[in-house]
Protein backbone atom coordinates (compact mmCIF):
# COMPACT_ATOMS: atom_id res chain seq x y z
CA UNK A 1 0.00 0.00 0.00
CA UNK A 2 1.15 3.51 -0.79
CA UNK A 3 0.21 6.18 1.72
CA UNK A 4 0.16 9.81 0.55
CA UNK A 5 0.31 12.23 3.48
CA UNK A 6 -0.67 15.84 2.81
CA UNK A 7 -0.49 18.76 5.21
CA UNK A 8 -3.46 21.12 4.86
CA UNK A 9 -3.13 24.39 2.97
CA UNK A 10 -1.79 27.56 4.54
CA UNK A 11 -4.21 29.31 6.88
CA UNK A 12 -4.58 32.75 8.42
CA UNK A 13 -2.98 31.59 11.69
CA UNK A 14 -0.11 30.01 9.75
CA UNK A 15 0.43 33.41 8.14
CA UNK A 16 0.27 35.16 11.50
CA UNK A 17 2.66 32.69 13.11
CA UNK A 18 0.21 31.25 15.64
CA UNK A 19 -0.15 27.75 17.05
CA UNK A 20 -3.39 26.15 15.83
CA UNK A 21 -3.33 22.71 17.42
CA UNK A 22 -6.37 20.47 17.78
CA UNK A 23 -8.63 23.10 19.38
CA UNK A 24 -7.72 26.05 17.17
CA UNK A 25 -8.63 26.63 13.55
CA UNK A 26 -8.53 29.43 11.00
CA UNK A 27 -9.60 29.71 7.36
CA UNK A 28 -7.45 28.81 4.38
CA UNK A 29 -5.84 31.74 2.61
CA UNK A 30 -7.23 32.51 -0.85
CA UNK A 31 -3.83 31.80 -2.39
CA UNK A 32 -3.63 28.41 -0.68
CA UNK A 33 -6.93 27.36 -2.23
CA UNK A 34 -5.31 27.77 -5.64
CA UNK A 35 -2.23 25.89 -4.43
CA UNK A 36 -4.41 22.99 -3.28
CA UNK A 37 -6.10 22.87 -6.69
CA UNK A 38 -2.63 22.60 -8.23
CA UNK A 39 -1.82 19.80 -5.80
CA UNK A 40 -5.01 17.98 -6.77
CA UNK A 41 -4.00 18.25 -10.42
CA UNK A 42 -0.53 16.98 -9.53
CA UNK A 43 -2.12 13.90 -7.93
CA UNK A 44 -5.04 13.55 -10.34
CA UNK A 45 -3.83 10.41 -12.14
CA UNK A 46 -3.36 8.39 -8.93
CA UNK A 47 -6.29 5.98 -8.41
CA UNK A 48 -6.91 6.63 -4.72
CA UNK A 49 -9.19 4.14 -3.02
CA UNK A 50 -10.13 6.62 -0.31
CA UNK A 51 -9.21 9.97 1.23
CA UNK A 52 -9.00 10.21 5.01
CA UNK A 53 -8.94 13.65 6.56
CA UNK A 54 -8.68 15.13 10.01
CA UNK A 55 -12.13 16.42 10.95
CA UNK A 56 -10.82 19.95 11.60
CA UNK A 57 -12.17 22.42 9.01
CA UNK A 58 -8.81 23.47 7.55
CA UNK A 59 -7.99 19.84 6.77
CA UNK A 60 -11.46 18.87 5.51
CA UNK A 61 -11.58 21.86 3.17
CA UNK A 62 -8.09 21.03 1.89
CA UNK A 63 -9.12 17.42 1.27
CA UNK A 64 -12.28 18.50 -0.57
CA UNK A 65 -10.33 20.81 -2.87
CA UNK A 66 -7.84 18.06 -3.74
CA UNK A 67 -10.67 15.56 -4.20
CA UNK A 68 -12.38 17.89 -6.68
CA UNK A 69 -9.37 17.74 -9.02
CA UNK A 70 -8.92 13.95 -9.14
CA UNK A 71 -9.85 12.10 -12.33
CA UNK A 72 -11.23 9.07 -10.50
CA UNK A 73 -13.84 9.71 -7.82
CA UNK A 74 -13.17 8.34 -4.34
CA UNK A 75 -14.85 8.74 -0.97
CA UNK A 76 -13.70 11.23 1.67
CA UNK A 77 -13.92 10.21 5.32
CA UNK A 78 -13.23 12.43 8.32
CA UNK A 79 -11.68 11.21 11.57
CA UNK A 80 -10.63 12.87 14.81
CA UNK A 81 -7.65 10.48 14.97
CA UNK A 82 -5.85 12.64 12.38
CA UNK A 83 -6.32 15.89 14.28
CA UNK A 84 -3.39 18.18 14.97
CA UNK A 85 -1.42 17.83 18.19
CA UNK A 86 -3.51 19.08 21.12
CA UNK A 87 -1.25 21.87 22.36
CA UNK A 88 -3.26 23.15 25.30
CA UNK A 89 -2.30 26.66 26.43
CA UNK A 90 -0.10 27.18 23.37
CA UNK A 91 -3.01 27.26 20.95
CA UNK A 92 -3.78 30.64 19.45
CA UNK A 93 -0.58 32.18 20.83
CA UNK A 94 2.12 33.61 18.59
CA UNK A 95 5.37 31.69 18.13
CA UNK A 96 7.45 34.82 18.70
CA UNK A 97 5.76 35.62 22.00
CA UNK A 98 6.15 32.08 23.34
CA UNK A 99 9.76 31.86 22.17
CA UNK A 100 10.53 34.93 24.29
CA UNK A 101 8.86 33.40 27.36
CA UNK A 102 9.79 29.71 26.90
CA UNK A 103 12.89 29.67 24.65
CA UNK A 104 14.03 26.17 25.64
CA UNK A 105 10.59 24.63 25.22
CA UNK A 106 9.96 26.28 21.86
CA UNK A 107 13.36 25.14 20.61
CA UNK A 108 12.55 21.62 21.80
CA UNK A 109 9.24 21.68 19.95
CA UNK A 110 11.05 22.64 16.76
CA UNK A 111 14.16 20.49 16.97
CA UNK A 112 14.15 17.83 19.74
CA UNK A 113 10.75 16.61 20.92
CA UNK A 114 12.36 14.46 23.63
CA UNK A 115 13.01 17.71 25.51
CA UNK A 116 9.48 19.10 25.12
CA UNK A 117 7.53 19.10 28.41
CA UNK A 118 3.89 18.83 27.35
CA UNK A 119 2.69 18.99 30.98
CA UNK A 120 3.78 22.63 31.21
CA UNK A 121 1.09 23.58 28.72
CA UNK A 122 -1.62 20.97 29.30
CA UNK A 123 -0.78 19.49 25.91
CA UNK A 124 -0.81 15.96 24.53
CA UNK A 125 2.49 14.17 24.96
CA UNK A 126 4.55 13.27 21.89
CA UNK A 127 3.54 9.65 22.45
CA UNK A 128 -0.18 10.46 22.66
CA UNK A 129 -0.34 12.50 19.47
CA UNK A 130 1.74 10.11 17.40
CA UNK A 131 0.14 6.90 18.68
CA UNK A 132 -3.42 7.88 17.79
CA UNK A 133 -2.34 8.63 14.24
CA UNK A 134 -0.03 5.62 13.94
CA UNK A 135 -2.77 3.32 15.23
CA UNK A 136 -5.15 4.76 12.64
CA UNK A 137 -2.63 4.18 9.84
CA UNK A 138 -1.97 0.61 10.96
CA UNK A 139 -5.71 -0.10 11.07
CA UNK A 140 -5.67 0.26 7.27
CA UNK A 141 -3.85 -3.05 7.03
CA UNK A 142 -7.24 -4.78 7.03
CA UNK A 143 -8.38 -2.81 3.97
CA UNK A 144 -7.82 -3.94 0.40
CA UNK A 145 -6.40 -0.59 -0.71
CA UNK A 146 -3.51 0.27 -3.02
CA UNK A 147 -3.39 4.07 -2.73
CA UNK A 148 -4.63 6.08 0.26
CA UNK A 149 -4.55 9.86 0.67
CA UNK A 150 -4.31 11.16 4.24
CA UNK A 151 -4.83 14.88 4.89
CA UNK A 152 -3.71 16.16 8.26
CA UNK A 153 -1.53 18.63 10.11
CA UNK A 154 2.10 19.70 10.31
CA UNK A 155 3.24 18.89 13.83
CA UNK A 156 1.27 15.65 14.15
CA UNK A 157 2.08 14.28 10.70
CA UNK A 158 5.78 15.17 10.91
CA UNK A 159 6.23 13.29 14.18
CA UNK A 160 3.92 10.41 13.23
CA UNK A 161 5.55 9.76 9.85
CA UNK A 162 9.05 9.78 11.31
CA UNK A 163 7.83 7.38 14.01
CA UNK A 164 6.46 5.04 11.34
CA UNK A 165 9.89 5.18 9.70
CA UNK A 166 11.44 3.97 12.95
CA UNK A 167 13.01 7.12 14.37
CA UNK A 168 13.09 7.73 18.12
CA UNK A 169 11.69 10.85 19.77
CA UNK A 170 14.86 13.01 19.62
CA UNK A 171 14.95 12.57 15.83
CA UNK A 172 11.30 13.14 14.93
CA UNK A 173 12.09 16.68 13.75
CA UNK A 174 15.42 15.84 12.14
CA UNK A 175 14.22 16.86 8.67
CA UNK A 176 12.21 19.84 9.88
CA UNK A 177 8.46 20.17 9.69
CA UNK A 178 6.20 19.46 6.73
CA UNK A 179 5.30 22.45 4.56
CA UNK A 180 1.71 23.44 3.92
CA UNK A 181 0.20 21.55 0.96
CA UNK A 182 3.20 19.22 0.80
CA UNK A 183 3.08 15.52 -0.11
CA UNK A 184 5.02 12.78 1.68
CA UNK A 185 4.72 9.21 0.41
CA UNK A 186 5.36 5.99 2.34
CA UNK A 187 5.03 2.44 1.10
CA UNK A 188 4.46 -0.68 3.19
CA UNK A 189 3.72 -4.35 2.61
CA UNK A 190 3.25 -5.47 6.21
CA UNK A 191 2.46 -2.28 8.18
CA UNK A 192 5.50 -2.97 10.34
CA UNK A 193 8.14 -1.66 7.98
CA UNK A 194 7.56 1.58 6.10
CA UNK A 195 9.74 2.90 3.29
CA UNK A 196 10.03 6.58 2.49
CA UNK A 197 9.41 7.30 -1.20
CA UNK A 198 8.98 11.09 -1.13
CA UNK A 199 9.45 13.60 1.69
CA UNK A 200 7.78 17.02 1.91
CA UNK A 201 7.29 17.45 -1.84
CA UNK A 202 6.08 20.85 -3.05
CA UNK A 203 7.76 20.64 -6.46
CA UNK A 204 4.42 20.93 -8.29
CA UNK A 205 4.30 24.60 -7.22
CA UNK A 206 7.44 25.32 -9.27
CA UNK A 207 5.65 24.33 -12.45
CA UNK A 208 2.92 26.91 -12.18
Amino acid sequence: MKLYFVRHGKTLWNLEGRFQGASGDSPLLEKSIETLKQLGQYLQEIPFNVIYSSDLPRAVTSAQIIQSQLKDSCPLQETSLLREWQLGKLEGAKFATLKAIYPDQMNALRSNLAKFDSTMFGAESVYQTTQRTINFVKSLQDQDFDHVLIVGHGANLTASIQSLLGYDTPLLRKDGGLANASVTILETQDFKNFNLIVWNDTSYQDNN
